[in-house]
């Protein structure tokens, strides 16, 4: 599927590009963000390192606000996972703590005496940090909800199962406890390996932004 895959980063290079440490402004209500990482290249250009969606109504700028902007690992699986590849590079047993879910009550009442509240945040900042200093994205307006989640899965195998995209030796994500993100190059678990784009497919999503 190179042939693809290197079609998809060609068009995605040619739209609107979104940064992080800059108002998230021009952001369509609904749509699918590809995400590319400074340091990591594919098919001539930054490379394409995670698909994601909403699958609320006109939630796309609050999704990815929730990833990107909001430090609250809890909510976002992506500051999740860029906690934890942190954390294990370089040894720390705080990870097993950065674990665990504290959304609910019954979590905080087992594990509450485990968090490091000073500490958790200071890892919130550096997952921030790291986020507004490598990552930038483009966005794909698709208002179908369906057709969102059918897209994005495609996209993510499409990108999964190219033989050409390949992380670099110094990719964060390395490091990731993962072993799919570690496998993959991606910052994904879910959608891997499956159906793939085609590439009349791929043109008609890109006619009809």
């Amino acid at each position: 599927m190179s042939t693809v895959c290197k079609k998809l980063h060609t068009i995605a290079q040619t739209l609107p590009w979104f940064s992080f440490s800059s108002p998230l402004t021009g952001i369509p209500n609904n749509g699918i963000y590809l995400l590319f990482e400074k340091g990591e290249y594919g098919h001539g250009g930054e490379r394409i390192v995670r698909v994601g969606t909403h699958t609320g109504e006109n939630q796309l700028r609050s999704r990815i606000q929730q990833h990107f902007t909001q430090e609250n690992k809890d909510r976002s699986i992506f500051r999740k996972n860029i906690g934890r590849a942190l954390l294990h590079k370089s040894s720390d047993p705080y990870l097993a703590v950065w674990e665990i879910d504290f959304t609910t009550k019954a979590s905080r009442d087992v594990n509450g005496h485990l968090l490091n509240s000073i500490y958790q945040n200071q890892i919130e900042q550096q997952v921030s940090e790291y986020i507004r200093n490598f990552f930038s994205f483009v966005v794909l307006h698709i208002d179908s909800k369906q057709q969102r989640l059918e897209i994005e899965s495609k996209l993510i195998s499409t990108l999964s199962t190219c033989d050409e995209c390949f992380p670099s030796a110094t990719w964060l994500g390395n490091y990731s406890p993962k072993e799919k993100i570690r496998n993959s190059g991606l910052w994904l678990v879910n959608e891997l390996n499956k159906q793939p784009l085609t590439e009349a497919e791929l043109t008609t999503i890109f006619a009809d932004l």
